[in-house]
């Protein structure tokens, strides 16, 4: 039988990080998109077509600043696009090749998880088997990025399908307001179903 190939998503500060670190503790082996962005600005690559577009505004000496260059999109949604556009086909072939991996592994893993924030916006759900929406009650999510820049949160926010549109979409549905026990448990079971 395939490995499940699962998306997993929901909204800023719902918790997919911890479910994440869940997935692989109950089995799954896992990949973050928001990490494979964050490796893709050390690529000779990217960085020169960074500097090209935005020239050293967003540098950092020779590091592209990611606070910089997140503040430069969310303002103007033609540089946001082209930057998804650069990066966006880059995840996208990271996250194929993981699968392969995945795929190959004896004994396989329960699922191979992608999280991917923008899952649906993006529209990359096709390739999953299933996909996941993490939710969590609005004002324990605004608890929990308190201590974040509101400003960049909410920009990021905009851009995102509200928590409600993402669990309708989502093959599976996890609530993350009680404990992290909890969380693992509800994954424990979606996971049982992807094995059938």
């Amino acid at each position: 039988m395939a490995v499940p190939f699962v998306g997993l998503t929901g909204g800023l500060g719902a918790g997919k990080s911890t479910a994440l670190a869940a997935l692989e503790q109950l089995g799954a082996v896992v990949l973050s998109a928001d990490a494979v962005v964050h490796e893709l600005y050390e690529h000779a690559n990217v960085v020169q077509a960074v500097r090209e577009r935005f020239g050293g505004e967003v540098f950092d000496g020779e590091r592209v600043d990611r606070q910089a260059l997140a503040a430069r999109v969310f303002e103007h949604d033609d540089e946001r696009v082209w930057l998804e556009g650069l990066l966006w086909p880059m995840v996208a072939q990271r996250t194929e090749e993981f699968y392969a991996r995945a795929s190959r592994r004896v004994p396989p893993p329960r699922a191979a998880v992608v999280e991917a924030p923008l899952l649906f916006e993006a529209g990359t759900q096709a390739r999953y088997t299933a996909t996941i929406a993490v939710v969590a009650d609005d004002a324990l999510r605004a608890e929990r990025l308190g201590q974040r820049d509101q400003t960049q949160l909410a920009r990021r926010e905009a851009r995102q399908l509200p928590q409600h549109e993402k669990a309708r979409r989502a093959s599976y549905v996890v609530v993350n307001d009680g404990t992290v026990a909890q969380l693992r448990e509800q994954l424990s079971a979606v996971l049982g179903k992807l094995g059938r």
